[in-house]
């Protein structure tokens, strides 16, 4: 076996990343089968791990609070992509988003700037959406992150959002009323989100 000379640098492989543009036409290919839940973060594709009973049972219970709540001075989207940056659409459980003339479709998703709030519900995704997926709302302007921890029964609030990451962070076992970011007097009690999930 030979050693590699000191002055040798390794070429390592650059790992290519994919647009919204090529993501979209390979959906079109049907490159991306229609049953797959996957999203595009910072060029990658990746899985969404298949919901469980509980998670779905709090993913239409926040739905149904929210819409309640927010009326009509926004939107909530569940399960929807958002637009951020030229190679991401990450498809967060759950966003609050401004209300805007002509509504959202995929020509003119949702972005950063119209989105007021994000929520993921953790179940076995706890790891990707605290590492991954919040530091990745923060560096792309996201104002607040709720994320719900379904092991724990714990809500995470991350706001006061500071050179691209949260500044003020939260956590509880026994949310309430809580209040929805850029929305006047729009609360919705969060308390009774877990109990019989």
């Amino acid at each position: 076996m030979n050693d590699l000379p000191n002055n040798h640098i390794e070429d390592r492989p650059h790992r290519h990343r994919i647009s919204v543009q090529d993501y979209h036409r390979m959906a079109d290919l049907g490159l991306l089968a229609g049953d797959v839940r996957v999203e595009l973060i910072e060029g990658a594709i990746f899985d969404k791990t298949p919901s469980s009973a509980r998670h779905r049972a709090v993913v239409s219970r926040l739905d149904e609070l929210l819409r309640q709540a927010v009326g009509s001075q926004g939107v909530v989207h569940r399960h929807a992509a958002l637009r951020l940056g030229t190679d991401s659409e990450p498809v967060p459980d759950l966003a609050v988003l401004r209300a805007r003339p002509g509504g959202y479709h995929r020509s003119a998703p949702p972005t950063a700037a119209d989105t007021l709030l994000v929520i993921e519900v953790s179940e076995a995704t706890w790891h990707y959406d605290h590492d991954t997926k919040l530091p990745f709302y923060a560096r792309h302007g996201v104002p607040e992150v709720w994320l719900f921890d379904l092991t724990s029964a714990t809500v995470h609030f991350f706001r006061g959002l500071t050179a691209g990451h949260y500044a003020d962070e939260a956590a509880t076992e026994n949310p309430g009323v809580t209040f929805l970011p850029g929305l006047t007097d729009v609360g919705v009690d969060l308390a009774a989100v877990f109990p019989g999930a």
